[in-house]
């Protein structure tokens, strides 16, 4: 089984954060994939086998220990094709037959690589990245962040201090069942 796998998204295919995915690929001796290379349709309730590379793509990644997603923050958010790759794991959780290999998600390790012209990500950009990877299952490991000034300078961004009533909700939502 290989170790880490970098999926790398960005409109500017040799800019900043593939830079900084190219320097994290060195570091951890990944393997990197662009995922604006292949074909991936919109999620579509009506269709259910789609003909584009989604699923072959799938069954690459299984491969990989370890995922590590590498986007630009745009407005608070990534790119269209990865928000599009996340979305078309509906269809693992909708066919019974596909669910085998969603649940072998849950022995996998999630990161997340973010560039911006900020020394920080925003929070809001962080958390649907550990709250997908959580709600399916894999092990959510570190966000790493590079600024546009130094892109190949990636270092570990750290989530800011939690007030203690924010502390408070997700522990009393936790114990209420209403987080998992």
């Amino acid at each position: 089984m290989n170790q880490h796998v970098i999926i790398f998204s960005s409109a500017r295919s040799q800019g900043n954060t593939r830079q900084a995915a190219d320097t994290l690929a060195r570091h951890l001796g990944a393997q990197f994939i662009d995922l604006d290379a292949y074909q991936i349709n919109p999620y579509r309730y009506d269709i259910r086998e789609q003909s584009d590379d989604f699923r072959a793509l799938i069954t690459r990644l299984l491969e990989f220990d370890h995922w590590v997603f590498a986007s630009p923050v745009y407005w608070y958010n990534t790119t269209p094709q990865m928000k599009a790759f996340f979305d078309r794991l509906t269809e693992y959780m909708d066919q019974p037959q596909l669910r085998s290999q969603l649940r072998q998600l849950r022995t996998k390790q999630a990161s997340l690589l973010s560039t911006s012209y900020t020394e920080r990500a925003p929070q809001a950009f962080v958390d649907p990245f550990i709250h997908t990877a959580t709600y399916l299952g894999m092990q959510f490991v570190t966000h790493y962040h590079a600024g546009a000034a130094d892109p190949e300078s990636v270092v570990v961004q750290y989530p800011k201090r939690q007030m203690w009533w924010r502390k408070l909700y997700a522990l009393l939502n936790t114990q209420a069942g209403l987080i998992r």
